[in-house]
């Protein structure tokens, strides 16, 4: 088995690229994934690997092999380089090299009758989109759609705050335009969630085919989104701010529908 013990090796030089780079990883079509609850989200999401490497003082072949079948490419790395690939401060010794997964609309399949969706427009924080993720996955929701992302949904930043969520919802992207085209072809409400023109959001009814979309705390939604909404809906706001995290609201106005949903 191979074996890599130097961080000026010219592979791992590469890694750190896929690892840093956005641009890189659309190029080479792999990106990193850290940590064995988020590779085995992926692996049970059916996502293609292409290298493990392992720190064999930190985690056994053994327990590699019961992640991966015996066809995956495995090198075994010194803590030296495991740490300079590593981007957050654990010492669970695994990072595998990941096959990225197309997420253009075409490929999301609604095969709920009144499908709940999720759709985030020009959201930029890293933070935000793991943590909108993670309330995807909580809820259960049939499809998280991004509209202009403005953040690889691949950085490692997202797999880390969506604790591996980036792997468990079905996601599509596209611009804001595609999307609407996309609800309206599937004859889904849009429910946008904005101040102009909107009622408080525990008054509409969530049990028809609903999309929830959110926009940046800073501008809100597109015009595009408030005039093709169904419905624009606001959450009543009681103290002196006039807006909340864009996760936080998500999961309110999701967990409102799911429980009219009796769920």
């Amino acid at each position: 088995m191979k074996e890599i013990t130097s961080i000026h090796n010219t592979y791992i030089k590469e890694l750190l690229k896929l690892q840093e780079k956005a641009r890189e990883r659309k190029k080479k079509g792999f990106f990193l994934i850290e940590g064995k609850r988020e590779i085995s989200l992926a692996i049970q999401s059916n996502y293609t690997f292409d290298t493990v490497l392992f720190v064999s003082d930190l985690i056994s072949e053994q327990d590699i092999l019961t992640l991966f079948n015996e066809n995956v490419n495995r090198i075994v790395i010194s803590k030296e380089v495991y740490q300079k690939l590593a981007y957050r401060s654990s010492t669970e010794g695994i990072i595998a090299v990941t096959k990225s997964k197309d997420f253009s609309l075409k490929n999301i399949s609604l095969n709920n009758k009144n499908p709940l969706i999720i759709v985030a427009e020009s959201l930029e924080k890293p933070g935000n989109i793991g943590a909108l993720l993670r309330t995807a996955d909580a809820a259960n929701v049939d499809a998280v759609l991004i509209a202009n992302p403005k953040s690889d949904l691949y950085n490692t930043n997202i797999i880390r705050s969506s604790v591996g969520c980036v792997f468990t919802n079905q996601i599509g992207v596209g611009t804001s335009e595609e999307i609407i085209a996309f609800l309206e072809k599937n004859k889904v409400n849009i429910f946008a969630t904005t101040l102009q023109n909107s009622n408080e959001y525990c008054k509409e009814d969530y049990t028809v085919a609903t999309a929830i979309v959110v926009g940046t705390e800073a501008t809100g939604l597109s015009d595009v989104f408030r005039e093709k909404a169904t419905q624009n809906i606001n959450i009543p706001m009681q103290g002196k701010i006039d807006s909340m995290n864009v996760s936080v609201a998500t999961a309110i106005v999701v967990f409102e529908a799911k429980r009219q949903r009796g769920f």
